[in-house]
């Protein structure tokens, strides 16, 4: 009988909704959210659907993301899929968002860090 690992990796090239809002923990560790959009494959110009995605990123990257990603940018995130439960006004509700453990921007800048803007 085979043993399968499972796997977590999410992979998504958006644009930017906003820029990203970054924080510290109360121990010190700074992280960013942000969301970004991507439409739908498929379907006609008419009924385009887009789906908004959170992102965080924790700690070096959370100020390579604060620093560098601004609302309406391409980028490419790679990352793992968190789903959270919480409860609020006596209902459970979930929180979903991709932990980025990197990413890329694609659009071109002046301001970018690096030749091929890639930041892991």
């Amino acid at each position: 009988m085979y043993r399968f690992k499972m796997f977590n990796k999410a992979v998504l090239i958006g644009r930017l909704v906003r820029d990203p809002e970054s924080r510290v923990t109360s121990s010190g560790i700074s992280f960013a959210r942000f969301t970004i959009a991507i439409d739908r494959i498929g379907g006609n110009a008419e009924n385009k659907v887009t789906d908004f995605i959170n992102i965080v990123a924790w700690r070096r990257l959370a100020e390579i993301a604060t620093q560098f990603l601004k609302k309406g940018k391409l980028v490419a995130v790679e990352g793992a899929l968190r789903i959270d439960e919480y409860e609020k006004e006596g209902q459970t509700r979930e929180w979903v968002e991709v932990v980025a453990d990197n990413f890329q921007m694609l659009d071109r800048s002046t301001d970018a860090p690096s030749a091929e803007n890639e930041i892991n």
